[in-house]
Order: structure tokens, then sequence, then C-alpha cells
């Protein structure tokens, strides 16, 4: 009897330790309400923001207008849209961010990249919260 109640224990523990890493995802609108557009500052934003894996960035655009497209670091910085390493333009773009590391988006539309349409986020590890001690085993029950 004393095993299954160990076992609901640790059940109960191990629910604690990893159900608040699993529900800590966030789901990052780039641009806020204004969305994936021109005229918005994406550097300020991403600086005011933490990505963590697992988190997902929510590009949201009229696309007639935009696209949105991943490249390089060097070619983020050179708004060179002959280098991209992956496209999407359904205006509702939801990209996960499943390792640490920086990625780089652009517009590829026009000279939108140049006009300052691009975005590049830093992804740090997920976090996991400090196991908590196990709990001391319940005294077995005196015999008479």
């Amino acid at each position: 009897m004393a095993s299954k109640q160990m076992l609901a224990a640790v059940a109960a523990l191990m629910a604690l330790v990893f159900l608040p890493t699993l529900a800590s995802a966030t789901d990052h609108v780039v641009g806020d309400s204004q969305g994936w557009t021109l005229g918005f500052d994406y550097a300020a934003w991403a600086e005011s923001k933490q990505f963590t894996v697992g988190d997902t960035l929510a590009f949201k655009y009229a696309s007639s207008s935009h696209n949105v497209a991943e490249v390089s670091g060097p070619n983020f910085k050179a708004c060179n849209k002959a280098a991209v390493t992956s496209i999407w333009n359904s205006g509702d773009d939801r990209l996960s961010l499943d390792k640490p590391g920086r990625r780089w988006f652009i517009c590829t539309v026009g000279s939108h990249c140049q006009l300052g349409m691009k975005l590049n986020v830093t992804i740090l590890p997920a976090t996991t919260p400090t196991p908590l001690p196990a709990p001391a085993p319940a005294p077995e029950p005196s015999q008479p």
C-alpha cells in the first residue's frame, strides 16, 4: 500500500516540476497589434522580449503586400533577398523557435527590408525549474 502512495507522490512531484516548463511557452505576435508591416521598429520590439526554446513567432500581415523570409546573419545585415533559406507568405505564419541561437527574418518585397522590415531574435535555452527535494518516505505503521 505504501508503494502506491509513494508512486502517487512521485507522479505529483513530477507534474509540479515539468508542467510549468511545458506551459511557459510564449506566442510572440511580431509587431504586437501592428503586426509585420512597414514603419515599425522591430529591433526595439525584439529587445523588449525574451525568446525561449518552445516559443512561437506569429507573423501577421497582408499576404498581398509582404512575406517572411529567413536568412543568415550576414544576409540579414545586407538585406540579401537572393540568399533566403525559407520563405512564408500566408499572412498568418507561425514559426516555432525549436533550438537556442539566433534567427534572422526579412521581408523580400521591394525595398521593405532596406526600409526596416527585418527582425532578428536570440533564442535562449528552455529553463527548467530547480527540482524540489524528494519527500521523506512515510513511516511504516507500527504493528501491535
